[in-house]
């Protein structure tokens, strides 16, 4: 058999782990081994005299340090599946070239559904371990009815549970499970969201949540539904051009869009509604816009969006994830500025929409006359390919222009 750089043995957390005799003859035969602190304390009576034993602890960076000192092969020992949001991954991504042998177990959210009995093969998998909300974001407003959840000290069960609750979504159950595989001290539970809310869960755990009934939503989201803004309330985008102004950003194959002037939030809380793998950050100047924002997103099922208050201009955007998608929905009166400095941060390939009156139909001289020329001049000016203008009339309103420039 081909020498192997790294041979990766999953296990549960069982003190006698049940090992094919493959493992047990890669034990055997290892001198140099590592996992984490919690695998060497069910492993370390296996390991051959003499052995040596490289902790995985962050930053990784150290640890692959250690490895590149070593001229033999390395076993390594992993929870579960080490293919599945495992360390085998990880070494793949850093170490390209590396040989590798995996022997895996179930997984701890496979342990979990044969506990309970529970049909798996429908399941959102799910990973919070060591990164942020999206992905569960993102499952939650695809009202996924099943939901397997990687938690860690951050994202336990009970922080699980509130956000869940936060934006809406009791209509699930959660199942828990903790120290999978430990004959003495495993422990499988299933509770509501309320009661999961304050259950404290030992580590290690993963979840899985399932939903007792499909919650509806509507496309687009009918402009009623939104908290307006106070003594504003046609201060909005209405939904038939939200939608257009949505197919314009091209969302689909986006990844991250930038709201600026997002007002009472019904494009960010669209785009995400609609298009839940993006990441939408949202920008505004009026203090009061903030608590409506978080209002709206809340009663609309729709976490996960990143709001900045503030001016944008004086905003330092380097530390907002790049866009590829600007709407501009409002700019007092700095539409030239705000044109340029979008269009600066902006990947190749991105667009940039904004929405105007079109300005022969009113004499409102609230209604600038000049946006229209401004965007291209300034869209333009800035590298920008202006592409051709979409005019929408609804009802009684005034013609809306959804002007889109493109950034080389």
């Amino acid at each position: 058999m081909q020498r192997a750089d790294y041979i990766i043995i999953g296990i549960d957390d069982s003190r006698e782990p049940s090992l094919t005799r493959e493992a047990r003859k890669a034990i055997d035969a290892g001198r140099v081994f590592s996992g984490g602190k919690r695998h060497h304390e069910i492993v370390a009576h296996l390991l051959p005299e003499g052995s040596r034993w490289i902790d995985i602890t962050v930053p990784l960076d150290n640890v692959f340090a250690e490895y590149a000192k070593i001229d033999d092969t390395i076993v390594v020992f992993a929870s579960g599946d080490p293919l599945f949001f495992g360390f085998a991954a990880t070494i793949q991504r850093r170490i390209p070239s590396a040989r590798i042998r995996t022997m895996p177990t179930l997984n701890s959210l496979q342990l979990l559904a044969h506990r309970l009995l529970l049909p798996y093969h429908d399941m959102q998998t799910v990973t919070l371990t060591g990164r942020p909300w999206h992905e569960l974001d993102a499952a939650l407003i695809r009202r996924m009815p099943k939901i397997g959840i990687l938690t860690d000290r951050n994202h336990t069960p009970a922080a699980i549970a509130r956000r869940m609750m936060e934006y809406g979504y009791d209509n699930y159950d959660m199942h828990i499970g903790e120290l999978l595989g430990n004959d003495g001290k495993e422990k499988v539970a299933t509770m509501s969201l309320g009661e999961a809310a304050t259950y404290e869960a030992a580590m290690p755990n993963c979840v899985m949540v399932t939903a007792r009934e499909a919650r509806k939503v509507t496309m687009p989201i009918p402009d009623a539904a939104f908290i307006p803004l106070p003594g504003r309330p046609l201060m909005i985008t209405k939904a038939a051009i939200r939608h257009l102004t949505l197919a314009a950003l091209e969302l689909q194959q986006r990844q991250s869009m930038w709201d600026i002037g997002f007002c009472t939030g019904s494009v960010s809380i669209e785009a995400r509604q609609q298009f839940p793998h993006l990441h939408v950050t949202a920008f505004e100047t009026r203090s009061e816009c903030e608590e409506i924002i978080i209002a709206n997103a809340r009663r609309l099922g729709t976490p996960g969006i990143d709001v900045v208050m503030g001016d944008f201009l004086a905003t330092d955007t380097s530390v907002c994830r790049t866009p590829d998608a600007v709407f501009i929905g409002g700019h007092g009166g700095h539409l030239r500025e705000m044109v340029r400095k979008a269009a600066q941060a902006m990947a190749h390939g991105g667009v940039i929409v904004y929405n105007c009156v079109a300005v022969e139909t009113t004499t409102d001289p609230r209604i600038p006359t000049d946006s229209m020329e401004v965007f291209c001049q300034s869209a333009a000016g800035a590298g920008m390919t202006v592409e051709q203008p979409m005019r929408v009339a609804i009802d009684s309103y005034h013609p809306i222009n959804i002007l889109k420039a493109r950034k080389k």
